[in-house]
């Protein structure tokens, strides 16, 4: 069996619906894993899952708002209840409601952000790991979806930046924090991915030439871009991989 093989594991995913979440529940369960899919809206998951069944895979579908700890552990209840324990976890569900000044930012959108960005990354991690200890398991992965912008300014889109530079900072303390009980904890910084969730820079050619001309490869991702990295942190390959933030930008950070 190749070590990047997911055989036999349990993969959490949340955002799963569309984007890079469902990219990367699809290449998750082409590895081998059973896909528990995680998003606000049922019709939505049900139809990814109904494609991860058509291509041979197993998944399930279960609606949760992660930013509500009652949800995040209905959701883990569910899966275990189909699946058995979680041994790994994709925190990908991410909100941006507000294009504009960081200095405009209106109250009401910057708490929406820091809930589902940054609360629900932390509480989903926090119920996984307080799970895996109490059924003795061995080992563990989550893999975080950051972004470019948590490393560099994100004008214009300042508070969804602050949140994904907040969720490397978790990263590497939950790394070093969980490291003795096998559990590692890394994170993907894609760069300008083609997804709905990006359409207001992709759609308008100013703002896309902007950020590719700044990237190396001269051209925006596609989600199923980012699922091989997530994969490969996700499995034996990255065994010893832990506290990373690894850029999957077409070089753009390192201009």
């Amino acid at each position: 069996m190749s070590n990047f093989s997911l055989a036999g594991k349990v993969v959490l995913v949340t955002g799963a619906s569309r984007g890079i979440g469902r990219a990367i529940a699809m290449g998750v369960a082409r590895a081998g894993a059973k896909v528990v899919l995680a998003s606000r809206k049922q019709p939505d998951l049900d139809a990814v899952a109904g494609d991860i069944r058509a291509a041979g895979g197993d998944a399930i579908a279960i609606a949760c708002h992660t930013g509500k700890a009652d949800a995040i552990e209905a959701l883990f209840e569910g899966a275990e209840g189909q699946f058995g324990g979680i041994d790994a976890v994709v925190n990908n569900a991410a909100t941006n409601p507000y294009f504009g000044p960081l200095v405009d930012t209106p109250d009401a959108a910057l708490a929406k952000t820091l809930e589902v960005n940054l609360v629900g990354y932390f509480k989903v991690t926090q119920a996984f790991v307080r799970r895996l200890r109490a059924r003795g398991a061995d080992g563990g992965a989550v893999v975080n979806i950051a972004s470019v912008l948590g490393q560099r300014a994100a004008p214009m889109q300042g508070g969804y930046g602050m949140t994904k530079a907040a969720v490397l900072s978790m990263t590497q303390t939950f790394a070093a924090e969980l490291g003795s009980s096998g559990i590692r904890v890394n994170a993907i910084c894609p760069g300008l991915v083609e997804t709905r969730f990006a359409a207001a820079i992709v759609d308008n050619p100013a703002l896309r030439d902007h950020f590719v001309k700044r990237t190396p490869l001269a051209r925006h991702a596609q989600p199923e871009e980012i699922a091989g990295t997530a994969v490969f942190l996700l499995s034996d390959a990255a065994a010893f991989v832990t506290g990373q933030a690894i850029a999957v930008d077409g070089g753009f950070l390192s201009m």
